[in-house]
């Protein structure tokens, strides 16, 4: 008798509040201090033949103060099938490449929510078609195709953490004739090795960042150039140490440069024997554009602790600074979370922009906008 074949299904819900306090009088006029806002985030997932084939789904919701950070997106929504040594996926789908904590410089297939948070974590949806080539001796080979770019959206007018021109990402030009609709493409080699984690990537398409160009009269001209990125992320663990490198080489017409970020890490474990892990972090990061580098990150220094309490709670701290090794700049976080029951998450973030110099043409639009964040979380 012909067995019935099974089906799996996950639905999950996160229903999020949150409350973001700006301390400093604004900049720029219509900016406003306290932003309130509430986002819904389902997700859905169903597998079959063992789950070798898939269909994933999260989508996201956010009302805001802010009427450009009100936004919708669907950040995955694809069908993947495994066979043998490969796989293949299509649709919306997010990818994440790096090891570094500070900057993700190789991290280049999907656009970053650039309202959703600032230190460009949170991403797009990406449309693609993925084909993983899994070898027994040489690593993995994963194979892009990107048909649509997607544009970024900036704060609007009462938003904070935005330059004193509002930017409308219906204004943002291409370089390129086909606009959106050129096709993008990547590949990635990962191999690993004893000790050694290897990554190797190369992107060609329209660039994820913008170019802006400052006009004398404090106007922005701003585009996404045509680019050939070409990206190595190596991350390598000898007993409590994790020495991690991330670098980039982008070429474009208007724009070629150098980019890199690297550190370590490294993590006292189980301290006193209760479970207590405390990481220290230093990373150094340059970027050969110097101040028209839109993370303002061209030549600076991380450090930082990540605090692990590894209970019932999942409680764990994340701060530290970058600090500009030309100029006074500095900026402080802290990021914390921590599970309340099985259905409920509370979460802090703290930035805080220090001594920014009015040479830093990115960062001297922030120095007003230090902020604290609250959310809760209940997942259903």
């Amino acid at each position: 008798m012909e067995t019935k074949k099974k089906v799996n299904h996950d639905l999950e819900f996160e229903l999020e509040a949150e409350y973001r306090y700006f301390y400093d009088a604004p900049q720029f006029s219509e900016q406003l201090d306290h932003y309130p806002s509430i986002a819904f985030r389902p997700a859905y997932s169903t597998d079959w033949k063992d789950g070798y084939e898939r269909i994933n789904f999260k989508g996201f919701v956010r009302w805001d103060r802010d009427d450009s950070r009100t936004h919708w997106d669907i950040r995955e929504l694809y069908f993947q099938k495994a066979k043998n040594n490969w796989e293949l996926s299509a649709g919306l789908k997010k990818i994440y490449w790096g090891v570094a904590e500070s900057n993700h410089l190789v991290d280049i297939i999907n656009q970053t929510d650039a309202v959703e948070s600032f230190d460009g974590e949170e991403k797009l949806g990406q449309p693609m078609v993925q084909f993983s080539w899994i070898t027994n001796h040489w690593g993995t080979f994963d194979f892009f195709y990107l048909p649509i770019h997607r544009k970024r959206t900036f704060p609007g007018e009462e938003g904070r953490l935005r330059f004193g021109t509002v930017i409308d990402r219906d204004d943002l030009r291409y370089e390129s004739g086909a606009e959106a609709w050129r096709q993008d493409f990547a590949i990635r080699w990962k191999y690993f090795v004893g000790a050694f984690d290897i990554g190797l990537s190369h992107f060609y398409g329209n660039g994820r960042e913008p170019l802006f160009v400052f006009t004398p009269a404090g106007d922005i001209d701003a585009f996404y150039p045509v680019i050939n990125q070409t990206g190595l992320d190596l991350q390598i663990t000898h007993n409590a140490f994790l020495w991690k490198l991330e670098s980039i080489h982008r070429h474009a017409d208007a724009q070629d440069f150098v980019a890199l970020v690297a550190g370590l890490e490294y993590t006292f474990s189980n301290i006193d024997g209760n479970g207590l892990d405390i990481g220290l972090l230093g990373e150094y990061l340059y970027d050969e554009r110097d101040e028209l580098a839109l993370t303002a990150l061209q030549n600076d220094v991380f450090f930082g602790s990540r605090v692990a309490f590894n209970d019932i709670q999942d409680t764990s701290i994340l701060f530290g600074g970058i600090k500009d090794l030309e100029q006074s700049s500095t900026i402080f976080s802290i990021e914390a979370s921590r599970r309340f029951g099985s259905s409920w998450t509370a979460e802090i973030e703290a930035r805080i922009f220090s001594n920014i110099d009015n040479s830093e043409l990115i960062l001297s639009n922030f120095e007003n906008d230090s902020f604290l964040r609250l959310r809760v979380s209940r997942f259903f």
